[in-house]
């Protein structure tokens, strides 16, 4: 089966979304543990290391803790990711 490059561009944008829901769920998990620090964690391509993509929001909070929404988040930052 031949493949487009828009097929390849939606396979990759796909394991992209995939690869940081998974990052997000081990960096939660693993914050229970005191030297973690989820807001570095980020993802990228086997193939391409050098291109990051970051899981969660950068900004350092007052309190000197990290927003655990996602990169590009709207609104404000928090610690608490909003419950629907």
């Amino acid at each position: 089966m031949l493949t487009t490059p828009s097929d390849r561009s939606n396979e990759v944008t796909r394991d992209l979304l995939s690869a940081v829901r998974l990052a997000r769920v081990v960096a939660r998990w693993a914050s229970v543990l005191a030297q973690t620090d989820p807001g570095e964690t980020t993802v990228s391509a086997e193939d391409a290391q050098h291109l990051r993509h970051r899981v969660f929001c950068d900004t350092l909070l007052p309190e000197g803790r990290r927003c655990l929404l996602r990169a590009d988040h709207d609104g404000p930052c928090t610690r608490r990711p909003a419950r629907f």
